[in-house]
């Protein structure tokens, strides 16, 4: 394959400023591996990067971390396991190896792990180089025969969700109510139905979201504006309250209402992560006390639960085809952020292919 010396590439160089742009491709690491980047996702922490900025990114940068792609290069003293020609399946994530929870094997809860799109330049452009530390202890996998690498690129936020429901032991019974119907809403509906759940009960606030979220089959689409999510939820479970309830959106108000809904002994998964100027809502602590509640917190993920994304993925137990609702080319990037901030997106991804075609 021939490489040139030049690329597109998305280039963010201040909040809500960014444009595709020609740049310099990157060289192969000595230590490391130059990825052709096929497809990159684009994922909710994307969007508050672009429209806010982040605390981990200095501008001008290339965001984007949902990525697959071949590799095309590798250095010379790289004696890695992945092979020029290879299609991989490419996770921000790269735990640090030292801290007592990484000696643990407790990769989720690492203390000093670092991402594509931050510490490195992310995947919205045509190639991408993953040095050696990231190759080292990084979130990295061949993807599986059958799987296309459009759906392996979205195998990141099921791998954040897996994790989630394993922490939260959703299973056999269980009524899951899912407060948020965008992809990661979607995402959780899916997994709970593969875990077991009796129940699954999806809230939002837009009604285009839920229409959105129907091909995932929930038993029961709630529009949070026009009754009480609270109330509703306690006619849909005879009084009794959901055993878990998920909370898969930034707005403090949704994890006040989880806890108000939830059974006695239940289960509260507080997935999406708050404002840093909201994130103390005014939750009713003698709820959570004398209903014996269970406030669970998690963010990142461990190897394995990006191992078994990929599976659930290529057994089709996760849809993703029903997750990706827009495929664009990285040259109509601005065109599928604007309609992912208009919320008229369940999952959009971007092929780097100067083709654009899919």
């Amino acid at each position: 394959m021939t490489i040139h010396d030049t690329m597109s590439a998305v280039i963010v160089r201040a909040p809500m400023e960014f444009a595709v742009e020609t740049v310099p491709i990157p060289p192969c690491p000595e230590d490391g591996l130059l990825l052709k980047v096929h497809t990159c996702g684009l994922c909710g922490s994307d969007l508050r990067t672009l429209r806010s900025g982040h605390h981990r990114v200095q501008f001008p940068w290339i965001i984007g971390h949902e990525i697959s792609g071949t590799v095309v290069q590798s250095g010379t003293p790289y004696q890695g396991l992945f092979l020029v020609g290879e299609m991989l399946a490419v996770a921000p994530l790269a735990f640090c190896g030292g801290c007592e929870f990484c000696k643990n094997g407790q990769f989720e809860l690492c203390e000093n792990y670092r991402e594509i799109a931050q510490a490195w330049p992310g995947g919205f452009a045509e190639y991408i180089a993953l040095p050696g530390d990231y190759l080292a202890q990084g979130t990295i996998q061949p993807i599986p025969a059958g799987l296309s690498p459009e759906l392996a690129a979205i195998a990141e936020p099921i791998a954040s969700c897996v994790h989630a429901q394993e922490k939260g032991q959703v299973g056999l019974g269980d009524t899951v109510v899912i407060i948020g119907a965008g992809p990661i809403g979607c995402i959780h509906t899916s997994l709970a139905r593969v875990r077991g759940a009796d129940k699954i009960i999806v809230a939002d606030i837009q009604e285009s979201r839920l229409k959105l979220s129907a091909p995932f089959q929930p038993d029961f689409l709630i529009n949070a504006v026009k009754v009480d999510l609270v109330s509703e939820v306690e006619k849909l479970t005879h009084g009794r309250g959901a055993s878990v309830v998920i909370t898969a959106n930034p707005v403090p108000i949704t994890q006040i209402q989880a806890v108000e809904m939830a059974r006695k002994g239940g289960r509260i998964l507080l997935f999406g992560g708050l404002p840093p100027h909201q994130s103390k809502p005014g939750i009713d602590m003698n709820l959570v006390h004398y209903r014996a509640l269970h406030l669970i917190g998690t963010t990142i993920f461990a190897p394995r639960h990006y191992h078994l994304a990929l599976k659930l993925l290529s057994s089709n137990r996760i849809p993703g085809e029903n997750l990706i609702t827009h495929r664009f080319p990285l040259a109509d990037f601005e065109t599928g952020v604007k309609l992912a901030l208009e919320g008229k997106v369940l999952k959009a991804i971007f092929r780097m292919d100067a083709s654009g075609e899919f």
